[in-house]
Parts: C-alpha cells; structure tokens; sequence
C-alpha cells in the first residue's frame, strides 16, 4: 500500500499552493502524489480521482486546455459523475470552442445537482452560442447526453448529526425552484435569439416596423442582448425615430461600454436632434476606439461645420 499520510501531505501541500496561484507547482505535486499511488499499486480511486481533478484545475489555470480535458477524463473515469471534473472539463472545452462538449458536460452537473447555479449560467452560454453557430436545428447535432443515475443525483446534502429527519424536506424545498427555472431560461434564451434572427430578416427585407416588433419580443425575454438594441436602434433611426434610438444606444453601452455601433448610432440620433455637443461626444468616443474609422471620421468632419 502506498503511504497514505505522505499523499495526503503532499495533495494539502499541493493545494496550499494553488491557493497562492502558484498553479506549476501545484501541479507538480499532485504528480508526486499519484506516482506514490501509482508505485504502490494502491488502488484508492476516490483518492486518485480528487487528485486527477486538482491537477487538471491547475492545468485549466494555466491555460493547457488539452491537459485539464484529460485528466478531467480520467477522474470520471475512476468516479463517475463528479461534479468538479465535470466542471472543469466542460470549462476547457468551451475554452477550445468545442461548444457542444462543453454543453454535456455542463447538463450533466444539472442532473446530478440542480442548484449549481454556475452550470445553468453556462447552459444558458452555451445554448445562445449553439443557436447562433448551428442554428434552429443544433439540439440535433449534439453528442448524447449521459443519463445519470439516481444513486449519483443529489437532492440535498447530507443532514447534520441530531438532525436526520427535519434537515432533507427542508433541502428538498430549496432544490425544487431551481429545477423549475433551468428549462424556461434556457428555453427563453433559444427563442429570444429567434425572435432576432427574424427581426434581422424583416431588416434585410427593408421592413424596419416589423424588425422592431420583433427585437422588442426579443428583449422582452433577454434585456441582456446589446447586438439587439443596436439592431432596433438601427431601425428606429431609419424610421426617423431618433430618441427610441438614443435610449437603445444607451442600454447597449450600459452592457458594452466600447460597443461602437451604439456609440455611432447614438451619435447620428443626435446629430438629426441638433444636440451636436452629445454627437461630436460619441463620435469622438469611436474614434477612440477605431482611431482609422473611416465612416466616424467623416460624420465628425460634418459635425464640425454644423457647430
């Protein structure tokens, strides 16, 4: 057998380096780690397992992807369904922009524990990525996702002692609404890239009205899309709308302080208004940002007469 207490040292050592940043050396022991485990022929697979995952969180740290991916894999593969390899596989796999993995992975946490919030947050990522590369149809193009057992599910945490019996309804409670909430946001999230999608098609046609109608369904369930204020701001100004533009500009850099389609945008609105002070602002402000915008430098050459 493998000395249990020199693994142990070595796997705290290992994270009380980690803890510091010092992610290489980190590493480096969680390997000493496993090669005591290793020579031994110990065959503790809970304990190789953490240590699999910590060494892949290091090299996810670092930024070697492809490193943190296989030992992720391995770790699964000693103790299925652990939620921190999963975790960290799925974020090295969004990472590579391997997106559809990175989806599974992210999935899978939520059937093992629905209360992790950062897995609905990625899920939600992941299914606006998904729609915009794949479009409508990229449910179909995805690997199969693991179906996991009950007995690997968890419900609630374990009770406190003297407390076996009150403790899991009430856990059970706090699990409940979450479970709820996963699919309506995604859901909501598909169908508000949807709904833009098709405002972008009504603007192509020349047919900003019914752009509009649609970006605002698309806001109304994802306030959190800049390209879709922009893209009514675009139609607002060719409707000769020019503070329903401003006020879309405006929500647009509130998400994105160097989004430059709203600072032009909001720039032209303004210009239309005679407010040539606040347009020669964020003309300015795109200039900036794109010093050899040929389009913006001609609008303040404009302004600049008008003053």
């Amino acid at each position: 057998m493998a000395p249990a207490p020199r693994v142990c040292e070595l796997r705290q050592a290992g994270n009380e380096q980690f803890r510091s940043g010092q992610y290489g050396q980190a590493a480096a022991l969680y390997s000493r780690a496993l090669g005591l485990l290793e020579a031994a022929g110990d065959r503790n697979a809970e304990e190789k397992s953490v240590l699999y995952s910590n060494r892949a969180a290091c090299y996810l740290k670092d930024g070697n992807c492809s490193l943190c991916i296989k030992d992720c894999s391995v770790a699964l593969d000693l103790i299925p369904f652990g939620i921190k390899p999963l975790l960290r596989r799925a974020a090295a796999y969004e990472a590579l922009e391997r997106y559809q993995l990175a989806y599974v992975d992210y999935k899978t946490v939520l059937q093992i524990d629905c209360t992790v919030q950062a897995a609905h947050d990625s899920v939600n990522r992941m299914t606006k990525v998904l729609l915009e590369k794949d479009g409508l149809e990229w449910r179909q193009k995805l690997p199969p996702i693991p179906s996991v057992p009950v007995t690997a599910q968890r419900r609630w945490d374990s009770p406190p002692a003297g407390n076996q019996q009150a403790a899991p309804k009430s856990k059970q409670k706090e699990s409940i609404p979450p479970r709820k909430q996963v699919a309506p946001a995604a859901a909501a999230i598909e169908r508000a890239i949807a709904l833009k999608q098709e405002g972008n098609e009504f603007v192509k046609q020349g047919n900003p009205k019914k752009a509009i109608e649609k970006y605002s369904e698309s806001l109304k369930l994802n306030n959190r899309e800049c390209t879709t204020y922009t893209n009514r701001a675009l139609c607002y100004l060719s409707l000769k709308q020019y503070k329903e533009a401003i006020q879309d500009c405006t929500e647009a850099l509130k998400l994105d302080a160097n989004n430059v389609k709203a600072f032009y945008r909001r720039a032209q609105a303004f210009k239309e208004l005679k407010d040539y002070k606040s347009s020669v602002a964020d003309i300015s402000s795109v200039l900036k940002l794109e010093p050899k915008n040929i389009v913006a430098q001609k609008l303040l050459d404009e302004l600049k007469i008008l003053k």
